[in-house]
């Protein structure tokens, strides 16, 4: 059985997600928030461990944050906003990953389709 996270790793997770957009230049606003969160236990399909997620969704986008027994933790958020440096593409999600204050992250960016 895994334990949940607690609060404050749950808003760091939140905040690297807002900081992944920002360093886009796009903004996610006041989501995802922490209070937000739908908690649920699931067994890793690879580790066969417990692991926690968290997902968000209800508001403008869906999200996720897998939360892993051995401590590490990986998140996606949608942003789904035109890239702002790449015309006819579009962010549609950051990712974070690692442990808090060691994120690492990305974006996943598409192209508009034709």
């Amino acid at each position: 059985m895994a334990l949940p996270p607690d609060a404050a790793t749950g808003a760091d997770v939140c905040a690297a997600l807002r900081a992944q957009a920002a360093r886009l230049g796009l903004s996610l606003g006041a989501e995802p928030e922490w209070a937000d969160a739908v908690l649920e236990e699931r067994i890793d399909p690879y580790s066969r461990e417990f692991s926690v997620v968290a997902i968000w969704r209800g508001r403008e986008r869906y999200g996720c944050a897998n939360f892993f027994a051995d401590g590490r933790i990986f998140a996606e958020y949608q942003v789904l906003l035109p890239h702002p440096q790449r015309p006819g593409s579009y962010v549609d999600s950051v990712q974070v990953w690692g442990r808090p204050a060691q994120w690492r992250g990305d974006a996943v960016i598409a192209d508009y389709p034709a």
